[in-house]
């Protein structure tokens, strides 16, 4: 088998733009290397979640069943293991992935009581991993900032037209419950945290890619 890393964070966080930079890193090494994201919107099977997050399923994320709403994502990461990455995964590549199961553990265990994350997550995980047999991550990296930053640089993105945002981006309060559940996930789940913010201000591209690097190399390099 291969090695599944994971970049996890809020809406912002510079996922996207770490995933590639990783992934073009590790290409220029010799390693044999994929990105995937997650939702997979070039998918079919994704429009369920377009739905979901435009709100045709209620425009009040916390009204959705956590365990309903993660299901959708789950047939989306099934359909893109089978259809994309598995062979190439079994076959020893490197899977470098933004977002994955572990966003549904941020963002579905902010809709429950903190005493219920626990059973939660172990519900996910034994389904997605177990059940359903996509891989589990060899190391999750959570880049860390914070709910302000990521919603001004959200602003930015969508250039202040605020109606672009789907119903998990437009609330505050939800977000800043799903980094709360963020960092109870890293702290429980051994992610690594890489902090990504400094006085509120974003540290540069440069660093955070720097410090990214320093920890996947420590699993690909590793001795099995």
């Amino acid at each position: 088998m291969g090695k599944l890393i994971v970049l996890e964070g809020l809406d912002g966080s510079g996922k996207a733009t770490q995933a590639q930079r990783l992934t073009e890193t590790l290409l220029k090494q010799g390693f044999q290397v994929k990105k995937v994201s997650f939702p997979n919107y070039q998918s079919e099977f994704a429009v369920p979640i377009k739905e979901y997050l435009a709100g045709a399923l209620g425009t009040d994320a916390n009204a959705i069943n956590p365990y309903a709403a993660s299901i959708l994502y789950t047939i989306d990461r099934f359909a893109s293991f089978r259809q994309e990455w598995q062979e190439f995964y079994q076959q020893g590549g490197i899977i470098i992935a933004d977002r994955y199961t572990t966003s549904n553990a941020v963002h579905q265990c902010s809709k429950l009581p903190q005493e219920q994350w626990q059973s939660f997550v172990d519900w996910l995980f034994e389904l997605e991993y177990q059940k359903v047999g996509i891989p589990e991550p060899d190391l999750v990296l959570y880049l860390a900032v914070d709910v302000e930053v990521s919603q001004n640089l959200l602003t930015k993105r969508y250039h202040g037209q605020e109606n672009k945002k789907d119903i998990h981006e437009k609330n505050k309060d939800y977000l800043s419950v799903s980094q709360q559940a963020a960092e109870w996930c890293a702290n429980t789940l051994s992610w690594k945290t890489i902090q990504c913010t400094h006085n509120k201000t974003m540290c540069s591209i440069e660093d955070i890619a720097d410090e990214i690097y320093k920890q996947a190399d420590v699993v690909l390099t590793k001795e099995e």
